[in-house]
């Protein structure tokens, strides 16, 4: 019988080891393949073909991985348009900070006297658009929680408006005053706060100063504090660059001696600090997603209770280990106008976060009246690895999904184009992380 590689096969050498993986998103298969059996794979000789058939590595025919990858995509399309969507709003873009890396700092809408008549539009459209749907809101910037009266009561009326339509909200903020909104947050439905810490003392309040150029970094440790005394989850994000990656071990450590970690209302993500819409001052410091994973990889091997803070997912990796099984096939990353959508006081229409507030980038208004671009929708609605030319060959694309349409826009000028993801190195770094090191386990079970 002839029988052919699966073109989704994922086949990497494993970090520090002679020893390579294989996994299959279409089929949901995993392996690691010792040298005889990475030799048989590459060779394309296999001592026994029916092993390799039964997983999927090997196919008897192409119509037969088609039709599999139909009923999949098929699955993933009608799930999609079933989950939960998460809604954007902007109530103002002035921020009280002066980040170092700040990718809105060209941002410049026209301020407005009206933002409560346009919030209560927002929601009234919220209400008729996604009727039906699960949805939240996450509350973004600018800075949302800005000090002063005015926000306060702004913040507090779309808490109001949330409450009655039953939504929960997500806070983005810098955490500044995240302290003196506590009261105020209390009133809803808050299922987390994202706040930005960067470094330990000195090193956070360089890269986030207040734009009067004052220290910010005890005031941030003092909202994330209260906020979880008050039993508000704070989703600790750090923006790591080639300057500030030694902080990890430091931030972890205060996570641990300040009681976050274990709290109940602690979680964690890792963001890397890459251009977005225009070049950073020092692009030289900013690392590309291989180079800052196998820094964190390295960062790991050599102090495991790093993991207790915060566990790198390393593409399909980190999935792997804790669920013992891979997600379902990824055939779009991009949640953009499908389920993610963004809008902001000025009354208009975005995609997602990564466009807000970007001129050229509107979808249409909500403000003072409701209008679509609907082409341009259609466009970002019908992103995926079938759309996308470059993505059609590729061995990775359901692991990778064809990453995110705003960054490939601006790349390339074309939404149907990929942002591509290295799954592949990504995961000979995670697999051996998360299954080859001993010591790793002890911290982790």
């Amino acid at each position: 019988m002839e029988t052919m590689k699966s073109k989704y096969n994922i086949f990497y050498n494993l970090e520090d080891s002679d020893e390579s993986y294989i996994v299959n998103p279409l089929y949901g298969e995993a392996d690691f393949l010792d040298s005889r059996r990475s030799a048989e794979y590459r060779k394309g000789k296999f001592t026994n073909p029916d092993e390799w058939l039964e997983k999927g590595y090997l196919i008897k025919s192409k119509e037969e991985e088609d039709r599999s990858y139909r009923d999949k995509y098929f699955k993933f399309i009608e799930e999609r348009d079933e989950s939960e969507v998460q809604i954007f709003w902007v109530p103002n873009y002035a921020c009280n900070f002066g980040c170092s890396y700040c990718y809105q700092e060209k941002y410049a809408p026209s301020p407005s006297e009206n933002t409560l008549e346009v919030q209560k539009a927002f929601f009234s459209y919220v209400k008729s658009e996604f009727a039906g749907r699960s949805k939240y809101i996450t509350v973004f910037g600018g800075e949302p929680l800005l000090p002063g009266t005015a926000q306060k009561e702004l913040i507090s009326a779309l808490i109001d408006e949330a409450n009655l339509q039953s939504l929960s909200l997500a806070f983005v903020t810098n955490g500044y005053s995240l302290q003196e909104y506590i009261p105020i947050l209390k009133k809803g439905l808050v299922r987390e706060i994202q706040v930005t810490l960067d470094g330990i003392g000195a090193t956070h309040d360089e890269r986030r100063p207040l734009k009067s150029g004052g220290s910010t970094y005890s005031q941030v440790i003092e909202g994330i504090d209260a906020a979880i005394k008050n039993k508000l989850t704070v989703n600790l994000r750090v923006v790591l660059d080639k300057e500030n990656i030694k902080e990890l071990p430091a931030i972890a450590e205060l996570a641990r001696e300040k009681g976050w970690i274990g709290s109940g209302y602690f979680k964690t993500q890792l963001g890397r600090n890459y251009e977005l819409h225009s070049c950073q001052k020092n692009s030289g410091i900013l690392y590309d997603r291989v180079s800052m994973y196998r820094d964190l990889y390295s960062m790991i091997r050599e102090d495991p209770s790093l993991l207790d803070f915060h566990k790198p997912a390393f593409s399909l990796s980190r999935f792997l280990w804790e669920e013992g099984e891979l997600p379902e096939a990824l055939f779009d990353s991009c949640p953009a106008c499908k389920t993610e959508w963004a809008f902001d006081y000025t009354g208009n229409i975005y995609s997602c976060t990564a466009t807000v507030g970007k001129s050229g980038e509107e979808l249409g208004t909500f403000f003072p009246e409701v209008s679509k671009k609907e082409d341009l929708i259609d466009e970002w609605e019908s992103r995926d690895v079938t759309s996308i030319p470059e993505c059609k060959g590729c061995s990775l694309q359901l692991a990778c999904g064809g990453g995110c349409a705003s960054v490939a826009k601006n790349q390339t000028g074309k939404i149907l184009s990929p942002d591509c993801r290295p799954v592949d190195k990504l995961m000979g770094m995670g697999l051996s992380l998360y299954y080859s090191i001993d010591k790793i386990k002890k911290y982790t079970e």
